[in-house]
């Protein structure tokens, strides 16, 4: 699902990002989400006041019969090209990469799904040649984020 968020009255001052879901906003705009292994990539153009976030589950839609940004591989594409029509230039472009724990122990030690989650992140942005600021991956533990549009600024807690 996806919403370029542009009205001035009728947007609110933040919004909470489901999982599947990408948002973006031309317009200054708080979005927060909670990731565990699931991989949320802010990507944002602050000289121009534009960004937006994805939140993904899954890193590959091959196979699926209905792909969408709940899989990695969409979710980066989908992301970029809002961004851009919502006015970033491709020039100006940065990320900032939040999330992919593993959560479950069971599946410590072996390659898990957020670190695959994030290996599609990160491969999307460097064939790209997008810089990323910031790599908050791996781990045990879930994260907050609290992101900023317009400024490209982020928060990330562990939970």
């Amino acid at each position: 699902m996806s919403r370029a968020l542009r009205a001035p009255a009728a947007e609110p001052a933040s919004r909470y990002l489901h999982p599947g879901e990408v948002v973006v906003s031309a317009r200054p705009l708080a979005l927060a989400t909670v990731l565990g292994s699931c991989v949320g990539v802010c990507l944002f153009d602050d000289a121009r006041g534009v960004g937006g976030m994805n939140h993904f589950l899954l890193p590959d839609s091959a196979g699926h019969a209905r792909p969408g940004p709940r899989f990695g591989d969409a979710a980066m594409y989908q992301l970029l090209a809002d961004v851009l029509a919502a006015g970033a230039s491709r020039d100006g472009l940065a990320a900032r990469v939040f999330g992919g724990a593993c959560v479950l122990a069971a599946f410590a030690g072996s390659r898990h799904l957020g670190e695959r989650n994030v290996e599609v992140a990160l491969d999307f942005l460097d064939a790209r040649a997008i810089p990323v600021l910031e790599c908050d991956t791996g781990g045990r533990r879930g994260r907050r984020i609290l992101f900023h549009t317009h400024t490209g600024a982020a928060q990330a807690r562990r939970i």
